[in-house]
């Protein structure tokens, strides 16, 4: 691999591997006020907001960090109150009791309107149009979440890339990338370029511990580590995986100011791609070597299934998180390539129907499934057992494979998106 290549890898996991506080979706929005209320220049009196349907899905049910509150009103509050846009998707990491209060206050005597933006495909996509004093400010997010492509003040245009996808890097597919490129990169790019990537273990293995000293979401990582979850699941490496990726997740949904280290703009999606693979490699007491190149072997796969699958649709992100980690895992155990493939396809014989119905409290049960079919995934292919290509959706080429997942996710899952976007705002 020459040296561009690798560079031009590190720069893709730079970029999908980042820091994020709270949910990502509902963060997408308060990073998105933030900007305007900064573009307007002083805090607007009301707030108009335009989101796509999978935004408005990922947001309705989960935990806003620092206020014991779930949704969208609260954090586009803050997002106006104290939201920074310099920090990305740690937005609202400046949210203290005060600036909580002062977004409750704001919510009781401003104007926030939520719509439904229905003329759009993009599946990510966040419209802010905020107002104060016969001033107007419109910022545009679209494409990742951090990603602005409009911004507008009274009327003159300050930036607008909205018709340059046509001309931008090729990153954003992953015609450049394969499973074989992500397995050779990871194994063999020199460890001081790719050291970088076990801030995601320090971040995701404080979040978990973290969590064991509340109660948060439906606690699932903490009752796996209580005397009924260990006489039931046991006290084994197994059982410890599962535990604490759903302990980090726990905390993240329930709206705790912890950081944690996302992947393809998904906090969820770093804790799976991580946390597995850092529990299997302490408790099987792998090398340091072993587990960076296991852990960048995890979170590169997400990363080219996602570019494939796109940052939100039907099928849950979990999914390809914990086949990052899967891959990880196999590596671990000691297998190869060959493994690693076998790996991949076991896990998408398996997991392919597993519907996104929105950010929440149980998505730590999904991410529970996912990383528990990552483990077995591993154990099988390392034991030279691999679902074959007579097999549903599996191909012999695992690219293929993985492309098929991914079309299923990204398109035929459609009409399943809209019917559970339905369901959710008609109860």
């Amino acid at each position: 691999m020459t040296k561009d290549e690798r560079e031009r890898i590190i720069s893709l996991v730079k970029r999908e591997v980042v820091p994020a506080v709270g949910c990502t979706e509902p963060i997408a929005v308060a990073l998105c006020v933030a900007k305007a209320t900064e573009t307007l220049g002083c805090l607007p009196e009301t707030i108009e907001v335009w989101l796509s349907a999978n935004i408005l899905k990922n947001a309705m049910g989960v935990g806003i960090p620092n206020t014991g509150m779930i949704g969208l009103p609260i954090a586009i509050a803050l997002g106006a109150i104290c939201g920074k846009s310099e920090y990305q998707l740690e937005v609202l990491k400046d949210a203290d009791t005060e600036s909580v209060a002062q977004a409750r206050q704001y919510l009781e005597m401003h104007t926030i309107d939520i719509k439904l933006k229905d003329d759009i495909t993009e599946k990510l996509y966040i419209e802010i149009v905020a107002t104060a004093g016969g001033s107007t400010a419109k910022t545009i997010i679209s494409g990742s979440h951090t990603n602005f492509v409009y911004i507008e003040r009274n009327n003159e245009i300050l930036h607008d890339t909205r018709h340059e996808s046509a001309e931008q890097e090729d990153d954003t597919d992953d015609s450049w990338l394969s499973l074989r490129k992500v397995y050779d990169f990871a194994m063999t790019a020199p460890l001081d370029e790719i050291d970088f990537i076990n801030e995601s273990r320090r971040l995701n293995e404080a979040a978990a511990r973290q969590s064991l000293h509340g109660n948060y979401g439906h606690l699932l990582g903490k009752t796996l580590t209580r005397p009924l979850g260990k006489g039931i699941m046991g006290d084994s490496i197994f059982s410890h995986i599962i535990s604490a990726t759903a302990c980090a997740c726990d905390a993240r949904m329930a709206g705790a100011m912890i950081p944690v280290m996302s992947n393809s703009g998904s906090g969820n999606q770093g804790i799976c791609a991580t946390l597995p693979v850092v529990v299997y490699a302490e408790e099987n007491h792998n090398t340091d070597e072993e587990l960076t190149r296991a852990l960048m072997l995890s979170h590169l796969t997400a990363i080219y299934m996602k570019q494939s699958l796109g940052k939100l649709s039907a099928l849950c992100g979990c999914v390809v998180a914990s086949t990052g980690s899967s891959c990880g895992i196999t590596y671990l155990m000691g297998g190869g390539y060959d493994q690693v493939c076998a790996s991949v396809k076991n896990m998408i014989a398996n997991l392919s129907g597993m519907i996104c119905d929105g950010a929440k409290p149980s998505c730590a049960l999904k991410l529970a499934s996912g990383v528990s079919t990552a483990v077995l995934s591993a154990m099988l292919a390392v034991s030279g057992e691999c679902v074959s290509s007579t097999e549903g959706i599996i191909d012999d080429d695992v690219d293929r494979s993985i492309h098929n997942l991914t079309k299923i996710g990204k398109d035929a899952m459609n009409e399943t998106d809209r019917c559970v976007l339905d369901i959710m705002t008609n109860k």
